[in-house]
Protein backbone atom coordinates (compact mmCIF):
# COMPACT_ATOMS: atom_id res chain seq x y z
CA UNK A 1 0.00 0.00 0.00
CA UNK A 2 2.84 2.36 0.91
CA UNK A 3 4.60 1.53 -2.36
CA UNK A 4 1.40 2.38 -4.30
CA UNK A 5 1.09 5.71 -2.51
CA UNK A 6 4.72 6.57 -3.24
CA UNK A 7 4.24 5.70 -6.94
CA UNK A 8 1.11 7.86 -7.13
CA UNK A 9 2.90 10.84 -5.48
CA UNK A 10 5.87 10.49 -7.86
CA UNK A 11 3.62 10.36 -10.93
CA UNK A 12 1.64 13.41 -9.73
CA UNK A 13 4.89 15.37 -9.16
CA UNK A 14 6.12 14.55 -12.67
CA UNK A 15 2.82 15.71 -14.21
CA UNK A 16 2.99 19.06 -12.35
CA UNK A 17 6.61 19.60 -13.40
CA UNK A 18 5.85 18.86 -17.05
CA UNK A 19 2.91 21.25 -16.94
CA UNK A 20 5.07 24.07 -15.55
CA UNK A 21 7.75 23.53 -18.21
CA UNK A 22 5.14 23.57 -21.02
CA UNK A 23 3.58 26.78 -19.69
CA UNK A 24 6.96 28.53 -19.48
CA UNK A 25 7.93 27.53 -23.03
CA UNK A 26 4.56 28.64 -24.41
CA UNK A 27 4.87 32.02 -22.68
CA UNK A 28 8.33 32.63 -24.14
CA UNK A 29 7.11 31.67 -27.61
CA UNK A 30 4.27 34.20 -27.32
CA UNK A 31 6.75 36.97 -26.49
CA UNK A 32 8.92 36.13 -29.48
CA UNK A 33 6.05 35.93 -31.96
CA UNK A 34 3.32 38.14 -30.49
CA UNK A 35 1.89 41.46 -31.72
CA UNK A 36 4.80 43.49 -30.28
CA UNK A 37 7.57 42.35 -32.67
CA UNK A 38 6.89 39.55 -35.10
CA UNK A 39 9.05 37.93 -37.73
CA UNK A 40 6.76 39.26 -40.43
CA UNK A 41 7.17 42.78 -39.01
CA UNK A 42 10.94 42.49 -39.32
CA UNK A 43 10.69 41.32 -42.91
CA UNK A 44 8.42 44.25 -43.76
CA UNK A 45 10.86 46.76 -42.30
CA UNK A 46 13.83 45.33 -44.19
CA UNK A 47 12.04 45.33 -47.54
CA UNK A 48 10.87 48.91 -47.02
CA UNK A 49 14.47 50.05 -46.75
CA UNK A 50 15.01 49.45 -50.43
CA UNK A 51 11.56 50.31 -51.76
CA UNK A 52 10.17 53.07 -49.53
CA UNK A 53 10.13 56.81 -50.23
CA UNK A 54 10.77 58.47 -46.92
CA UNK A 55 10.50 58.76 -43.17
CA UNK A 56 6.96 60.16 -43.40
CA UNK A 57 5.68 56.74 -44.51
CA UNK A 58 7.64 54.85 -41.89
CA UNK A 59 10.15 53.66 -44.49
CA UNK A 60 13.62 54.65 -45.61
CA UNK A 61 14.72 55.62 -49.11
CA UNK A 62 17.66 53.81 -50.70
CA UNK A 63 18.69 57.04 -52.47
CA UNK A 64 22.05 58.42 -51.31
CA UNK A 65 24.39 61.18 -52.44
CA UNK A 66 25.17 64.90 -52.49
CA UNK A 67 23.88 67.63 -54.81
CA UNK A 68 25.51 71.05 -55.22
CA UNK A 69 23.34 73.80 -56.69
CA UNK A 70 24.51 77.34 -57.55
CA UNK A 71 23.20 80.43 -59.31
CA UNK A 72 20.18 82.72 -59.35
CA UNK A 73 19.24 84.37 -56.06
CA UNK A 74 15.64 84.54 -57.31
CA UNK A 75 15.48 80.76 -57.78
CA UNK A 76 17.38 80.12 -54.53
CA UNK A 77 14.44 80.42 -52.07
CA UNK A 78 12.14 77.99 -53.92
CA UNK A 79 15.09 75.67 -54.59
CA UNK A 80 15.70 75.53 -50.82
CA UNK A 81 12.06 74.68 -50.10
CA UNK A 82 12.10 71.93 -52.70
CA UNK A 83 15.41 70.61 -51.40
CA UNK A 84 14.12 70.43 -47.82
CA UNK A 85 11.03 68.50 -48.91
CA UNK A 86 13.18 66.12 -50.96
CA UNK A 87 15.67 65.54 -48.14
CA UNK A 88 12.80 64.80 -45.74
CA UNK A 89 11.87 61.94 -48.04
CA UNK A 90 15.48 60.91 -48.61
CA UNK A 91 17.45 61.32 -45.37
CA UNK A 92 20.68 60.03 -46.93
CA UNK A 93 20.70 62.84 -49.51
CA UNK A 94 22.41 66.19 -48.82
CA UNK A 95 21.62 69.22 -51.02
CA UNK A 96 23.74 72.38 -50.72
CA UNK A 97 22.57 75.58 -52.40
CA UNK A 98 24.64 78.66 -53.19
CA UNK A 99 23.69 81.99 -54.80
CA UNK A 100 25.84 84.08 -57.10
CA UNK A 101 23.39 85.10 -59.82
CA UNK A 102 22.12 83.50 -63.02
CA UNK A 103 25.31 84.00 -65.02
CA UNK A 104 27.27 82.30 -62.25
CA UNK A 105 24.74 79.45 -62.32
CA UNK A 106 25.06 79.00 -66.06
CA UNK A 107 28.85 79.03 -65.79
CA UNK A 108 28.79 76.51 -62.94
CA UNK A 109 26.72 74.15 -65.08
CA UNK A 110 28.99 74.60 -68.10
CA UNK A 111 32.16 74.00 -66.08
CA UNK A 112 30.50 71.24 -64.01
CA UNK A 113 31.56 72.90 -60.76
CA UNK A 114 27.95 72.39 -59.62
CA UNK A 115 25.53 69.56 -60.33
CA UNK A 116 22.75 72.05 -61.10
CA UNK A 117 23.02 75.68 -62.19
CA UNK A 118 20.02 77.91 -61.40
CA UNK A 119 19.04 80.64 -63.86
CA UNK A 120 16.15 83.10 -63.76
CA UNK A 121 16.59 84.07 -67.40
CA UNK A 122 16.70 82.34 -70.75
CA UNK A 123 20.06 81.18 -72.02
CA UNK A 124 21.94 83.49 -74.35
CA UNK A 125 22.90 82.23 -77.81
CA UNK A 126 26.53 81.68 -76.87
CA UNK A 127 25.47 79.73 -73.77
CA UNK A 128 23.14 77.43 -75.70
CA UNK A 129 26.10 76.04 -77.66
CA UNK A 130 27.47 74.48 -74.44
CA UNK A 131 24.86 71.73 -74.72
CA UNK A 132 23.24 72.30 -71.35
CA UNK A 133 19.98 70.54 -70.50
CA UNK A 134 17.33 73.08 -69.46
CA UNK A 135 14.53 72.16 -67.09
CA UNK A 136 11.91 74.85 -66.52
CA UNK A 137 10.68 74.39 -62.95
CA UNK A 138 8.53 77.53 -62.64
CA UNK A 139 7.52 80.81 -64.26
CA UNK A 140 7.88 84.20 -62.61
CA UNK A 141 7.03 87.82 -63.19
CA UNK A 142 9.37 90.68 -62.35
CA UNK A 143 7.40 93.22 -60.35
CA UNK A 144 8.21 96.92 -60.32
CA UNK A 145 8.10 97.91 -56.65
CA UNK A 146 7.96 101.14 -54.68
CA UNK A 147 7.56 102.06 -51.02
CA UNK A 148 4.04 101.50 -49.62
CA UNK A 149 3.88 105.19 -48.61
CA UNK A 150 4.31 106.27 -52.24
CA UNK A 151 0.94 107.35 -53.70
CA UNK A 152 1.80 106.33 -57.29
CA UNK A 153 -0.05 103.16 -58.35
CA UNK A 154 0.62 102.77 -62.10
CA UNK A 155 3.57 103.44 -64.37
CA UNK A 156 3.82 103.26 -68.13
CA UNK A 157 6.69 101.27 -69.60
CA UNK A 158 8.06 104.39 -71.22
CA UNK A 159 8.06 106.18 -67.85
CA UNK A 160 9.96 103.29 -66.20
CA UNK A 161 12.55 103.50 -68.98
CA UNK A 162 12.90 107.25 -68.42
CA UNK A 163 13.29 106.72 -64.65
CA UNK A 164 16.12 104.25 -65.19
CA UNK A 165 17.76 106.57 -67.73
CA UNK A 166 17.40 109.48 -65.26
CA UNK A 167 15.23 111.39 -67.73
CA UNK A 168 12.50 111.49 -65.07
CA UNK A 169 14.01 112.24 -61.66
CA UNK A 170 11.16 113.37 -59.37
CA UNK A 171 7.97 111.56 -58.32
CA UNK A 172 5.94 114.75 -58.82
CA UNK A 173 6.44 114.30 -62.57
CA UNK A 174 4.42 111.10 -62.25
CA UNK A 175 1.67 112.36 -59.96
CA UNK A 176 3.49 111.63 -56.71
CA UNK A 177 5.02 113.81 -54.03
CA UNK A 178 7.96 116.14 -54.54
CA UNK A 179 10.76 113.66 -53.88
CA UNK A 180 13.86 112.82 -55.90
CA UNK A 181 13.55 109.26 -57.24
CA UNK A 182 16.09 106.80 -55.84
CA UNK A 183 16.74 104.27 -58.59
CA UNK A 184 17.68 100.74 -57.53
CA UNK A 185 18.92 98.19 -60.05
CA UNK A 186 20.54 94.76 -59.83
CA UNK A 187 24.13 93.68 -60.29
CA UNK A 188 25.58 92.50 -63.61
CA UNK A 189 24.88 88.81 -64.12
CA UNK A 190 21.48 88.94 -62.40
CA UNK A 191 18.75 87.07 -64.25
CA UNK A 192 16.18 89.49 -62.84
CA UNK A 193 18.13 92.42 -64.29
CA UNK A 194 18.44 90.67 -67.65
CA UNK A 195 14.68 90.06 -67.77
CA UNK A 196 13.85 93.61 -66.67
CA UNK A 197 16.26 95.29 -69.11
CA UNK A 198 15.23 93.06 -72.01
CA UNK A 199 11.49 93.59 -71.47
CA UNK A 200 11.95 97.37 -71.35
CA UNK A 201 14.55 97.56 -74.12
CA UNK A 202 17.17 99.03 -71.78
CA UNK A 203 20.85 98.74 -72.61
CA UNK A 204 23.41 98.27 -69.85
CA UNK A 205 25.10 101.61 -70.49
CA UNK A 206 21.76 103.47 -70.40
CA UNK A 207 20.88 102.49 -66.82
CA UNK A 208 21.72 105.20 -64.28
CA UNK A 209 21.17 103.57 -60.91
CA UNK A 210 21.71 105.17 -57.51
CA UNK A 211 22.03 101.79 -55.82
CA UNK A 212 23.22 98.48 -57.28
CA UNK A 213 21.63 95.74 -55.20
CA UNK A 214 23.35 92.38 -54.97
CA UNK A 215 20.31 90.16 -54.53
CA UNK A 216 16.53 90.29 -54.24
CA UNK A 217 16.64 90.85 -50.48
CA UNK A 218 18.80 93.96 -50.88
CA UNK A 219 16.30 95.49 -53.33
CA UNK A 220 13.47 94.77 -50.93
CA UNK A 221 15.30 96.22 -47.93
CA UNK A 222 16.15 99.46 -49.75
CA UNK A 223 12.69 100.02 -51.23
CA UNK A 224 10.89 99.22 -47.98
CA UNK A 225 13.02 101.73 -46.04
CA UNK A 226 13.00 104.61 -48.53
CA UNK A 227 9.77 106.36 -49.58
CA UNK A 228 11.42 107.70 -52.74
CA UNK A 229 12.89 104.41 -53.98
CA UNK A 230 11.95 102.26 -56.96
CA UNK A 231 13.23 98.81 -57.80
CA UNK A 232 12.26 95.50 -59.34
CA UNK A 233 12.17 92.00 -57.93
CA UNK A 234 10.81 88.50 -58.36
CA UNK A 235 7.02 88.42 -58.09
CA UNK A 236 7.27 85.42 -55.78
CA UNK A 237 9.36 87.39 -53.28
CA UNK A 238 7.09 90.44 -53.00
CA UNK A 239 5.52 90.94 -49.58
CA UNK A 240 3.74 93.72 -47.66
CA UNK A 241 6.97 95.66 -47.06
CA UNK A 242 6.91 96.90 -50.68
CA UNK A 243 4.16 97.85 -53.13
CA UNK A 244 3.76 96.56 -56.67
CA UNK A 245 2.78 99.12 -59.31
CA UNK A 246 0.75 98.13 -62.33
CA UNK A 247 2.60 98.50 -65.63
CA UNK A 248 0.47 100.06 -68.39
CA UNK A 249 -2.51 99.20 -66.21
CA UNK A 250 -1.64 95.48 -65.95
CA UNK A 251 -1.01 93.91 -62.54
CA UNK A 252 1.96 91.66 -61.98
CA UNK A 253 0.29 88.39 -60.96
CA UNK A 254 0.34 84.72 -61.90
CA UNK A 255 -2.66 84.86 -64.22
CA UNK A 256 -1.31 87.79 -66.23
CA UNK A 257 2.13 86.21 -66.53
CA UNK A 258 0.55 83.00 -67.82
CA UNK A 259 -1.68 84.74 -70.37
CA UNK A 260 1.12 87.05 -71.51
CA UNK A 261 -0.55 90.36 -70.68
CA UNK A 262 2.14 91.15 -68.12
CA UNK A 263 5.27 91.14 -70.24
CA UNK A 264 8.04 91.49 -67.65
CA UNK A 265 8.35 87.77 -66.97
CA UNK A 266 10.85 84.92 -67.23
CA UNK A 267 11.37 81.19 -66.62
CA UNK A 268 13.12 79.62 -63.66
CA UNK A 269 15.62 77.12 -65.06
CA UNK A 270 17.67 74.33 -63.57
CA UNK A 271 20.62 73.54 -65.83
CA UNK A 272 22.57 70.30 -65.99
CA UNK A 273 25.46 69.19 -68.16
CA UNK A 274 25.78 65.66 -69.53
CA UNK A 275 24.37 62.55 -67.90
CA UNK A 276 22.84 63.33 -64.53
CA UNK A 277 23.68 61.39 -61.39
CA UNK A 278 20.76 59.28 -60.20
CA UNK A 279 20.25 61.50 -57.19
CA UNK A 280 20.15 64.65 -59.36
CA UNK A 281 17.63 63.10 -61.76
CA UNK A 282 15.49 61.99 -58.83
CA UNK A 283 15.50 65.53 -57.42
CA UNK A 284 14.46 67.12 -60.72
CA UNK A 285 11.77 64.46 -61.22
CA UNK A 286 10.48 65.32 -57.74
CA UNK A 287 10.34 69.05 -58.62
CA UNK A 288 8.24 68.29 -61.71
CA UNK A 289 5.95 65.90 -59.82
CA UNK A 290 2.55 66.98 -58.49
CA UNK A 291 4.03 67.34 -55.01
CA UNK A 292 6.96 69.44 -56.22
CA UNK A 293 4.80 71.70 -58.37
CA UNK A 294 2.41 72.16 -55.45
CA UNK A 295 5.35 73.57 -53.46
CA UNK A 296 6.24 75.83 -56.41
CA UNK A 297 2.66 77.12 -56.67
CA UNK A 298 2.70 78.56 -53.15
CA UNK A 299 4.90 81.47 -54.30
CA UNK A 300 5.53 81.08 -58.02
CA UNK A 301 3.78 79.87 -61.16
CA UNK A 302 3.94 76.11 -61.73
CA UNK A 303 4.73 74.70 -65.16
CA UNK A 304 2.43 71.69 -64.75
Amino acid sequence: MKKLQKSFILMFTLIIAASLIFTACNSQNSKDNGSGTTASDNIGTDSATSTGTGANTGTKSSLKGNILIAGSTSVEPIARELAEAFMDKNPDVQIDIQGGGSTAGVQAAIEKTADIGNSSRNLKEEEKSAGLIQTTIALDGVAVVINPANTVTDLKKEDIVKIYKKEITNWKELGGTDKEIVVISREAGSGTKDCFDSALGLKEEEVKADIIANGTGVVQANVSSNEAAIGYMSLGSVDETVKKVTVDGVEANAENVKNGTYSISRPFLMLTNGQMKDVVKAFIDFILSDEGQDIVSKEFIPVK
